[in-house]
Formats: C-alpha cells, sequence, structure tokens
C-alpha cells in the first residue's frame, strides 16, 4: 500500500527489537494511521541486499534501528562491524531509492571529533575518532549518496531507555549493590530517552512524507548539557537516592579499547528551520522517564538498600 492510499502509511521499522525500536512500535501503535512491518535481527539481516529489498517493497517510510552497537569491540571487529553500519545502510538506501520510500536513518555523535567547544551543527565536518564512528559515518554516506532527496540522517547520543541495557538503568541498579560509585565527568552529552527519540523520528517520517521536510541531517538529542557524572547525580536525585554518593572522575581511570568524544553536544536547528519540534532539556526527559516501570521498581529497590546501610 502507498502513501497515497487515503490515510494510511506502511513503515517498516529494522531492529525492531531493540531499545529504540521497540519505543518506535509504542509510538506508531497510537497512530490510528500507521500500518507497521517490525523486523528484529532473526527477521532481517540487513547485510544481505535482495533480502532487505524484499522487506522495504511497499513501504511509505523505514526507520532503521537495526545497528552494530558493541562500541569497543568494533576496535578489533571493525569489518565486520561497518558490515552493519556501513554496507547494511547502503543496502538499505539502494532499495528506497527503488521504491520511492523515505529512510530514516539512526546515527551517532560519534561521527564527529568530539573536540568542539560549542554545539556540532548539523553542517559540522565529521571526523571519527574510532572504528564504530567511521563505520556509522559509512553509512551516513551512502544515505546522502543514494537518497538526496528522500534520505534522513538522526544523529543520536547518550540513549537510555525501558528496554535495553543502558547507564541509567546501570546506575540505579550498582545503587542496591555499591555505597558510592565513581563517574566520568570529562565528557558533556545530552542525555536523551530513547522513547523522546522515537517521538521526534516519527514526527519527522510524517512530515518527510507530506514534503515538508528537507532530507539531509539531523540531531535527535536532548536540549540542554551535562556529564556522565552529571546524569547519574541528577537520575539519583530525582529517584529519592542521595546524588553524593555519585563521586567524578577522569576519563583516564577508566581506559576502554575505544577513544570517547569528549564533547558530544549537537545542534539542533534543522528541526526549527524544518517547522518541527526540537527535543525537551534532558531534566525534563529523564524525569519522565524515571516514572516508567522499569525505573521506578530498580529505584525502590536502591532505596530500601540505601535506608538498610543508614540503620
Amino acid at each position: 500500500m502507498s502513501a497515497t492510499s487515503p490515510g494510511r502509511v506502511r513503515w517498516l521499522v529494522t531492529g525492531a527489537a531493540g531499545m529504540l525500536g521497540q519505543d518506535l512500535l509504542t509510538v506508531l501503535a497510537g497512530d490510528p494511521t500507521a500500518e507497521v512491518t517490525a523486523l528484529g535481527r532473526a527477521d532481517l539481516d540487513i547485510t544481505d541486499a535482495a533480502a532487505v529489498l524484499a522487506a522495504v517493497e511497499g513501504h511509505d517510510v523505514v526507520v532503521n534501528c537495526a545497528a552494530w552497537t558493541a562500541v569497543d569491540a568494533a576496535e578489533t571487529e571493525e569489518e565486520t562491524a561497518t558490515a552493519v553500519n556501513g554496507t547494511g545502510v547502503r543496502h538499505l538506501a539502494a532499495a528506497c531509492a527503488k521504491t520511492g520510500a523515505r529512510l530514516l536513518q539512526v546515527s551517532t555523535d560519534y561521527v564527529l571529533p568530539g573536540d568542539a567547544a560549542e554545539p556540532y551543527a548539523e553542517t559540522a565536518s565529521t571526523g571519527p575518532v574510532n572504528a564504530y564512528g567511521r563505520g556509522k559515518l559509512v553509512g551516513e554516506q551512502a544515505v546522502a549518496e543514494l537518497l538526496p532527496q528522500h534520505g534522513y540522517v538522526v544523529r543520536t547520543a547518550w540513549l537510555y531507555g525501558e528496554h535495553g541495557k543502558n547507564f541509567v538503568a546501570t546506575m540505579l541498579r550498582l545503587a542496591a549493590q555499591r555505597e558510592t560509585l565513581d563517574v566520568v565527568d570529562d565528557q558533556q552529552g545530552q542525555p536523551t530517552w530513547s522513547l523522546a527519540l522515537a517521538r521526534q523520528l516519527v514526527e519527522l517520517g510524517t512530515a518527510a512524507l507530506a514534503g515538508r521536510a528537507p532530507a539531509g541531517v539531523y540531531h535527535g538529542t536532548a536540549a540542554g548539557r551535562t556529564t556522565w557524572c552529571g546524569l547519574a547525580r541528577e537520575a539519583y536525585r530525582l529517584s529519592g537516592l542521595d546524588p553524593e554518593r555519585i563521586r567524578p572522575a577522569t576519563s583516564a581511570a577508566y581506559v576502554t579499547p575505544a577513544v570517547r568524544p569528549a564533547f558530544s553536544v549537537l545542534g539542533h536547528d534543522r528541526w526549527t528551520a524544518a517547522g518541527l519540534s526540537p527535543q525537551p532539556d534532558w531534566r525534563e526527559q529523564l524525569a519522565e522517564a524515571l516514572g516508567t516501570p522499569v525505573f521506578t521498581e530498580l529505584a525502590v529497590k536502591a532505596r530500601t538498600t540505601e535506608s538498610d546501610r543508614a540503620q
């Protein structure tokens, strides 16, 4: 069914079993005009060009959440990571070019060098500092090359949510296990709730299909900025825990195989230019997210443990 069929839009969500993918399905479930095909890794290997073309056929909007996300492992398995994050995206872009579908490709701040002092504009020069970023940039370039009018790259960063492993959940879980935690305080970024990003992606896809949003790069992150330490402390404060249990540390204390950008703050001018809404401030997002069942349960356990320690 095409977008010209009255009132109906066919969406394809790849990587649908992941954190962002599941949130996208939740948002789309509330849209009476949406007909959704959800494909997880077991359903679609995006490195298989023929399978990708068959999957894309008949859809109006494709949102690609399928990705290699093991950042450190990519340092020793760069070819495999790039096959998914680069070549797989090229297959999706080629399929969309053939069928006329709009493609929303979820990318990352890691395609940028991370050495700025002010928020990166969507037009900023790229310069990845690790293998994961290099592979994601290959995917971005494929979208720009093959879908100059119908391709959308949405860079995000510091994602957390209900449906997968993430920093906020880990901090709350560790609060029930350790009295204090040392957390990096010299990397700046924008903690972004995956459900907020999902809402934004659906809005963008709808606008793209209606011809109201120009193709290109958008930055899908929360407003404002903080550090990992700042995020952890705010999560503790909002959860009724003592934020002073989080102690600042430097990146040098946590050496990882992949270099992390020191500055991952992104600008959001293209949303406003397209008549769309940027995301709310990260604190506002975090407060709403912590009210959901998964985070609430973790917070209750952590508060109980904190209370027991105080007795």
